[in-house]
Parts: C-alpha cells; sequence; structure tokens
C-alpha cells in the first residue's frame, strides 16, 4: 500500500512540474491563461507536455485509488466515482478539445464531456469516501469542498446564461477559474494518497498489540 500510494504522489508531482512548464516556457507561455483552458495547450507544437501531464495524473491516481482500496477505505460508490475521475482524465487526452480554427468537432464535445466527469467526480468521491472517517479524512472532506465550490462559478456562468444573453465561457476569467479547480482537486488527490499512507502507519502499529494480546 505505501508502494502505491508513494508512487501515484510520484507521478501527481511529475503532473504538477509538467503543468508548471507549460506555463513558462514557449509558445505555451503565451497563451492568456486567464481566458484560455489548460486544455488548449494540447493544441499548441508542445502539446504531448499537456497529454503527458494529463496521463501521469491519471496514473497516479489510479495507484492512490489502488493503495485506498487495499487499505479498505473506499466505499462501492467511492470507488467508481473516483475511478470516474480517471477516466475522465484518460478522456481528456484522447478526445482533443475544439480547434476553433477549423470548426467543432465530435472529439470535442466528448472531450468536453470528459472534462465535466473528470472535474464533478473527484471532489463528490472524496466527499463519499470521507463522509464517515475522521483524522485525515477530514482533510480529504475539506479538499473535495473546496474543490466543489471552484467548480461554482463555471456553474453559475452556464445557467446565468439563459437570462444575461452572455455566454458561459466569457462571463468569467474561465481560464483561471479551471487552474484553480484543478489545483484543488490535485491537492485533495495528495490527501487521499496521505489518508491511505497514515492509514497504513497505524495499522503497522496496531499489529503487534494484536499479536499480544
Amino acid at each position: 500500500m505505501k508502494a502505491l500510494a508513494g508512487l501515484g504522489v510520484a507521478c501527481v508531482i511529475g503532473s504538477l512540474s509538467l503543468y508548471g512548464a507549460l506555463h513558462l516556457l514557449p509558445p505555451s507561455a503565451e497563451l492568456d491563461w486567464s481566458r484560455r483552458t489548460i486544455s488548449q495547450y494540447a493544441l499548441m507544437s508542445n502539446g504531448w507536455m499537456f497529454d503527458a501531464a494529463t496521463l501521469l495524473l491519471a496514473f497516479g491516481s489510479a495507484a492512490i485509488l489502488a493503495a485506498l482500496q487495499h487499505a479498505g477505505l473506499l466505499s462501492r460508490a467511492a470507488l467508481v466515482t473516483l475511478g470516474l475521475w480517471v477516466v475522465g482524465l484518460v478522456g481528456v487526452v484522447w478526445f482533443e478539445k475544439h480547434n476553433w480554427q477549423a470548426g467543432p468537432s465530435i472529439s470535442g464535445d466528448v472531450h468536453r464531456v470528459a472534462s465535466v466527469v473528470a472535474f464533478l467526480s473527484l471532489p463528490i468521491g472524496a466527499l463519499l469516501a470521507a463522509r464517515r472517517a475522521d483524522g485525515p479524512a477530514r482533510w480529504v472532506m475539506i479538499g473535495g469542498l473546496v474543490s466543489l465550490l471552484c467548480f461554482m462559478p463555471i456553474l453559475w456562468a452556464v445557467v446565468s446564461a439563459s437570462w444575461t444573453g452572455e455566454r458561459w465561457w466569457q462571463a468569467i476569467p474561465l481560464g483561471t477559474v479551471e487552474r484553480l479547480l484543478g489545483l484543488a482537486e490535485v491537492v485533495t488527490v495528495l490527501l487521499l494518497a496521505r489518508w491511505a499512507l497514515v492509514t497504513e502507519q497505524v495499522d503497522r502499529r496496531l499489529a503487534p498489540a494484536a499479536e499480544v494480546s
């Protein structure tokens, strides 16, 4: 379990490094990140870094889920919901977003659905996993709540578009909101890993006492 959680953390940190590099290295550094979504990087000449970062995040998340499942910390509902986070991340890479220079595409539509699935399933899964636990799980719950709060501006922009007449992606600084949401969700994944590691340490301390008794 420790090896799985450690591998997951290493992959997540590696993905963060690649995401950070996309913001600093040309040509992706020239992107207006306050307005353009993270997926826009995939359409640029160094878009492989976005794909690699997202797949690393998906693989690391899967390893952390395996550690949590091995520790018996996940209900079936939490496991399925958190699994959708991993599936959504893979879908984001497999189906590229709309390239508006060429026009809309089926791939772009699937990409958008995969993004929503990923963004929503992680915080919901975290809340489902931590709802009946205490200790480190409280931080997981906080991470899930913060992630949902970060999603609210997007939801408000979509809902309010019907009476404001403003396009939802222009009603908010979408790039900034999405990056805050993504950061909150990555931190939540790391908090899930911490939960698994702390649980293993507690189990190890209790094991000798159980053998003596």
